[in-house]
């Protein structure tokens, strides 16, 4: 008997939908937390630390959750991850009206979310693959970039507002009743389980191995190392002062909150916008551009225009371009993997694919705090040992020793995104990979033959070089084999 829940599009927007209001409340609590936090500390090392114990386990603990995600129903990984995030909430909660949380708690609760949140990605991903079809990738891709944009919008200014009516505790509750809707929501929708292909029979044995299979899937596809390369860099450098802004402006304003808030609601506009024109766009025809250009731009106009920047006006323009790059880059790189990586095996690779470029991210983390506390934010005051030679550039005083670190980053960052193009493997990577394909496979070798015929073409006309005769090599070894597979079809 067919499933009568709902699935497709109209089961997705669900799904979204209760993403929405959680997200809500989820960042409302981040807001009124951080708040809470350097109000007590005045620290930039604690404030970092919070985002260091809760990205460090869902590093260690992504390859085996990959291969949990793809033995289990996805729906319910999805909504585990949503229930110990609530949980973890409930306990901030108790601590802060029995009047004992501390900022070591924050570490403690963010490490469970953390350790959770670890299912919930590749879940989500994997998820999309079997409910839509490949060309509504891009599309509800940028429908989940604008669910998290969209909800910033609003979470800053209802968390600063209602903060002084109802604390952070009032916060906190939101948060808890907004979690319950999103499984709620879940519970609504028929999420279909994966095809078997041959990539999932060839990954399958015990935990580890199938955890495993994840890397080998990656080391084994060069386009999609090089993709993830650019991620492992771009998220190093550019994480180093995503890490302190929050320092950089209350530093820079005072501890002006509206201003702060202000910030993170244009930014949220900003992602709201580039999430709207993802959903209805799709993306550039040929993503990789999305994810290279957009990389390059985001550290360009966002962040190094954000260090440059010494008030509110300057400070929520690169605010809303960082934004707004976020989901082309987010929903470009991620339709590239829906459509190469196969539903069944999607958990582990998606899983190592993130693991691979976030690991750097804790680093970052601990690097930003003292960096900024102990070495830039000294040098740049009054009479600091760099406030005579930079001090025309990003201003002296407090804050600036982090916005030189937004400068200097955001170029890096940009660099990192150009420099991309400059590898066959990587420009070329949708050309260079075959789509996972449910059609006959006399329809998918036709496809597959297209794209290599035009991989040729394209390779055959740019310059030579080292590269560009490997990548030919790989193509021509790639059209042998498909003609030997359409003879014997």
């Amino acid at each position: 008997m067919p499933n009568s829940r709902p699935s497709g599009m109209f089961g997705f927007t669900i799904v979204w939908l209760g993403q929405i209001v959680s997200l809500l409340g989820t960042n409302m609590t981040g807001f009124g937390v951080t708040i809470w936090a350097y109000e007590l500390t005045g620290s930039a090392t604690a404030l970092a630390l919070v985002g260091f114990f809760f990205v460090t386990p869902m590093l260690l603990f992504s390859p085996i959750a990959g291969a949990i995600v793809d033995r289990h129903d996805r729906k319910l990984m999805m909504m585990l991850s949503d229930l110990a995030s609530g949980l973890a909430t409930i306990l901030i909660l108790v601590l802060y009206l029995a009047g004992k949380l501390q900022i070591w708690h924050l570490y403690l609760t963010g490490a469970i979310q953390g350790t959770f949140q670890t299912f919930q990605w590749p879940a989500y991903s994997a998820a999309i693959t079997t409910m839509l079809s490949k060309e509504h990738y891009g599309r509800a891709n940028g429908m989940m970039s604008l669910a998290e944009s969209g909800s910033g919008i609003f979470a800053p200014l209802l968390a600063g507002a209602l903060l002084g009516f109802i604390g952070l505790g009032g916060i906190l509750a939101i948060d808890v009743i907004t979690f319950v809707i999103a499984i709620g929501a879940l519970l609504t929708v028929h999420v279909p389980n994966p095809p078997r292909t041959e990539e999932g029979r060839q990954g399958e044995g015990s935990l580890l191995r199938e955890a495993a299979y994840g890397f080998h899937y990656i080391l084994a596809r060069p386009s999609l190392l090089g993709l993830q390369i650019v991620f492992l860099l771009g998220n190093f450098f550019l994480g180093v002062s995503f890490a302190v802004q929050a320092p950089m402006i209350l530093a820079s304003t005072g501890n002006n909150e509206l201003i702060f808030g202000s910030v993170n609601s244009v930014g949220a506009i900003g992602g709201v916008v580039g999430g709207v024109v993802m959903s209805a766009w799709g993306g550039p025809k040929r993503r990789v551009h999305g994810v290279l250009a957009g990389w390059a731009l985001a550290g360009l106009l966002g962040t190094t225009l954000m260090g440059l920047g010494r008030s509110l006006p300057v400070w929520a323009v690169a605010s809303f371009i960082g934004a707004f790059l976020t989901p082309v880059i987010n929903g470009s790189n991620q339709a590239i993997w829906q459509a190469k990586v196969a539903p069944d095996v999607q958990g582990r690779v998606f899983s190592i694919r993130r693991l691979i470029a976030w690991f750097v991210n804790p680093i970052s983390m601990l690097i930003a705090g003292p960096l900024a506390d102990y070495l830039l934010e000294p040098a740049m005051r009054s009479g600091g040992w760099l406030s005579g030679s930079l001090g025309w550039l990003v201003g002296t005083g407090p804050g600036r020793g982090i916005a030189l670190i937004f400068v200097i980053t955001g170029l890096i960052g940009a660099v990192i995104g150009l420099g991309g193009y400059l590898f066959h493997t990587v420009r070329n990577a949708e050309s260079l990979l075959p789509d996972y394909d449910e059609a006959s496979p006399r329809e998918g070798r036709a496809k597959r033959l297209e794209q290599l015929l035009a991989a040729r073409r394209r390779l055959v006309s740019e310059p030579d070089s080292l590269g560009r005769q490997r990548a030919l090599k790989q193509v021509q070894r790639e059209l042998r084999e498909l003609g030997r597979q359409s003879g014997a079809g």
